[in-house]
């Protein structure tokens, strides 16, 4: 009992090994194996002019509508133009029965015939007796009633005239021309039908389409940079377009600013005119409007997508030249066209992740792959 106690463990270890007896040693602890890398697709950010873009909701409206209507009685003769029609202003839209004002005229410029004949004798009275008075052989009555016709029948010439203008203007009156350049609505009256100037009837619409205007309201906390351009040279530009259009948007420039801010939503309503040759914008269309009051001219920027969120902030992953993930805290000032303009310690050229940031934390080895590389496929390697 004693011997085997006395037997060390060198010595024991040596019978075993004598005896051919396998040992299980325990295996050390290898070092801890580096982490492998995260595929991951980074994008350079920029610094250079970005525009201040202020997006709002809007409505086009027609910068003219022009209602149609008879100033004189009549039956439609004709009528020129069809519906949704584009009319240019003095284009004639329908033709009223004007032959009872034509015989009216007629009769009224024989009128004038006699009317003149009879101020002619008049004057020549009253020169006769102008001349006789002052020889004695007239009395001053017979006199001044001479002068008396002459000034009637001057005046029953200008009457008459007066009745003429009057029933030329309902002959002119009978042909409707359009007052506006535009595009026809509906037509509601057709040949044949009796209208009257004094009932008011609308015979149509016209309504202006170019130029047309886009009103449209922004946050009151945007005045001072609105009014700021419109203090400028040239007003600031404003883009529109429908949620469907797949075109280019229209151009414009802002017009109105309103005299004061609506209380009740905090919102400045403003007006912005397009050129509209195409009908691109329709009235009563609802569009998408893009302000922008100015363009600033140093601004850092990157892929919207590189935009991370989290307890403390929003942030970006910038790799660094050991192709470690390196967090930086960013403010977001507003987005412009797929690209987020930030202010952060962050220089041009230096590459954000834009794919692969949820799987990232501060100083993780990352591997960059093409965008269109499948995400399990291997990266490629990184000199």
């Amino acid at each position: 009992m004693k011997a085997s106690r006395a037997l060390t463990s060198p010595m024991l270890l040596a019978a075993l090994l004598g005896a051919g007896i396998p040992l299980a040693i325990p295996a050390q602890p290898r070092a801890q194996q580096a982490s492998p890398a995260l595929p991951v697709v980074t994008s350079p950010a920029q610094r250079g002019p970005m525009p201040l873009e202020i997006t709002a909701n809007g409505n086009v409206v027609a910068e003219a509508t022009v209602s149609i209507r008879s100033r004189v009685d009549g039956q439609i003769r004709e009528v020129h133009v069809e519906e949704g029609q584009r009319v240019q202003r003095g284009q004639v839209l329908f033709t009223l029965d004007s032959r009872m004002a034509e015989a009216q005229l007629a009769q009224q410029e024989a009128q004038l015939v006699r009317d003149r004949s009879i101020a002619s004798r008049a004057r020549a009275d009253a020169t006769r007796y102008a001349s006789l008075r002052g020889e004695g052989f007239a009395a001053a009555q017979r006199y001044e009633q001479a002068q008396s016709d002459a000034a009637v029948a001057d005046a029953n010439v200008r009457a008459t005239e007066a009745a003429m203008a009057q029933t030329r203007l309902t002959i002119d009156y009978a042909t409707i021309r359009a007052e506006a350049d535009g595009r026809l609505g509906a037509l509601p009256v057709k040949a044949g039908n009796l209208v009257r100037g004094s009932e008011g009837t609308a015979l149509g619409t016209i309504t202006q389409t170019d130029p047309i205007m886009v009103q449209f309201s922004v946050p009151e906390r945007w005045l001072p940079e609105i009014q700021e351009a419109m203090a400028g040279p040239t007003p600031p530009s404003v883009t529109a377009r429908a949620p469907s259009d797949n075109h280019s948007p229209a151009q414009g420039q802002l017009v109105f600013v309103d005299s004061q801010v609506d209380s009740t939503s905090g919102t400045i309503q403003l007006k912005a005119r397009f050129a509209n040759p195409d009908n691109q914008l329709w009235p009563g269309q609802y569009v998408n409007v893009v302000l922008v009051p100015r363009i600033e001219p140093q601004a850092t920027s990157v892929p919207v997508q590189a935009i991370q969120t989290g307890l403390d902030g929003r942030y970006v992953y910038v790799v660094d030249g050991e192709n470690r993930a390196r967090r930086r805290a960013v403010r977001l000032q507003r987005v412009v066209s797929g690209r987020a303009v930030v202010a952060a310690e962050i220089e041009a050229g230096d590459k954000v992740v834009i794919e692969g940031a949820q799987l990232l934390s501060d100083g993780a080895r990352v591997a960059e792959r093409n965008p269109n590389q499948q995400p399990g496929a291997r990266p490629r390697p990184q000199s």
